[in-house]
């Protein structure tokens, strides 16, 4: 099986590297100082007190790469424009695209009639332009459950879980589901299949889309934000307003959001990823835990107070420091 890692990053480094540890064909796509480490050391993990280093084929072109059987894409969502074209010069006939992404990905609504078909969401897929060249009937829907970040180019620092949980958007186990999964089972890798990869995704989204942005416009790590009663409560409010959606999408949550708050306490210092990337001056996925959720909401008629607010305040943050567009 060939396999292609778009974002070499926390994610795609740690998956490509338990990918090529255990014999598949792996190629990198990636450039600059990633595809210059990765071309010397191959990618290297620090998980569990040591440092795991595997060689691995580097490609700046994708065109270069060639038609692969499976694409991973691991990039935050505001690469996915100019990461697309590089996607479709990968895919030949057969080819599977597994989106291990965070938030609302472009093909989210192609399979869900309530919010119209093969009508993309402006506010991750402006245009459909993503959806034209990455067709969501090639791709795999892909939940991750870890926490890992990039302590420099190349490495990745692996803090806990290695969770993923896969699912066609159709819900069906179709046989390239099972290849997907005992790939990534072969790579030690703990997967779940799911018949509902859609209400998987709405349920990490629910649980991160508030810490995220609160702590990016603060600076705070989780359990100061869940300390503060104000906070918390206004976080919660949000959650309402995220589980009413998914309720009407065929999403519901099946937990409350004060239980969902535990969870995360039990976390405990966390520096999110929206805040480090605010830290490192990368753009913020915005669109993806928070205009994405407005415009469901929209489309669906349920109106979103506490929600709005949040986007408006990200928002504006973010283009103060240059991290989103307009």
């Amino acid at each position: 099986m060939k396999i292609a890692i778009v974002g070499a990053g926390a994610i795609g480094g740690f998956m490509g590297m338990r990918l090529a540890r255990a014999g598949f064909t792996v190629t990198a796509i990636a450039r600059g100082a990633t595809a210059d480490a990765l071309r010397r050391h191959g990618f290297r993990v620090d998980s569990g007190g040591e440092r795991i280093s595997v060689p691995v084929r580097v490609a700046t072109d994708a065109a270069e790469a060639g038609a692969q059987d499976v694409v991973i894409i691991a990039v935050k969502a505001p690469a996915m424009a100019g990461v697309a074209p590089m996607v479709a010069a990968m895919l030949g006939e057969d080819t599977v695209v597994v989106s291990a992404m965070n938030g609302i990905p472009w093909w989210f609504g192609a399979q869900l009639p309530v919010l119209g078909g093969a009508r993309p969401l402006e506010s991750v897929d402006p245009g459909g332009r993503i959806l034209a060249a990455i067709p969501a009937t090639r791709v795999i829907g892909c939940v991750v459950h870890m926490a890992a970040s990039v302590s420099e180019p190349g490495v990745v620092r692996h803090a806990l879980g290695q969770r993923f949980i896969v699912g066609e958007a159709c819900g069906a186990a179709t046989p390239r589901l099972v290849g997907v999964a005992d790939a990534l089972r072969s790579a030690a890798l703990d997967v779940d299949v799911s018949s509902a990869i859609h209400r998987d995704i709405w349920y990490k989204l629910w649980g991160n889309m508030t810490m995220n942005p609160v702590s990016a416009l603060t600076g705070a790590t989780m359990d100061r934000i869940l300390d503060d009663p104000l906070v918390s409560r206004y976080c919660l409010a949000v959650m309402a307003e995220a589980a009413a959606i998914g309720r009407a999408i065929g999403c519901p949550i099946e937990q409350s959001g004060e239980d969902r708050q535990q969870v995360t306490r039990a976390l405990g210092a966390v520096r999110t990823s929206m805040l480090q990337d605010v830290d490192a001056g990368r753009p913020l996925e915005i669109d993806a835990l928070l205009s994405s959720v407005r415009e469901i909401g929209q489309r669906v008629g349920i109106a979103t107070p506490s929600l709005d607010a949040l986007t408006g305040l990200a928002r504006l943050k973010a283009r103060t420091l240059g991290l989103y567009p307009g």
